[in-house]
């Protein structure tokens, strides 16, 4: 599969982790104290830079094992398994989000 897809995807994955993980309401106390420095004054403002905090947070932690990997295995640049490995881990953690994402939706 091309590099596209795994990023296209990874990247969805975490933008739906982002609006819809169960832990939106920790990440809306993080970005409150943060909510200054960023000049947010608004609600819908604050929702947005929790959502965004949460969601680069999702996808720093879930490049985490395909990084061992590829320290592990002596790789010198990402490949598909190591792509599949960051999607993989990326679908684990933000199943959570997804099971509320389709309880809305339907």
């Amino acid at each position: 599969m091309p590099r596209e897809f795994f990023i296209f995807t990874i990247v969805a994955l975490g933008i739906l982790n982002g609006l819809f993980s169960p832990l939106l309401p920790q990440a809306i106390g993080i970005a409150l104290v943060m909510a200054p420095a960023f000049f947010v004054g608004s609600t819908g403002m604050l929702f947005l830079l929790a959502s965004l905090l949460l969601s680069t947070a999702t996808i720093m932690v879930a490049g985490v094992p395909a990084a061992l990997f590829e320290r592990a295995t002596g790789r010198t640049e990402t490949d598909g398994v190591a792509f599949a490995i960051w999607l993989a881990t990326m679908a684990a953690i933000s199943l959570p989000a997804l099971i509320v994402a389709l309880s809305l939706a339907g």
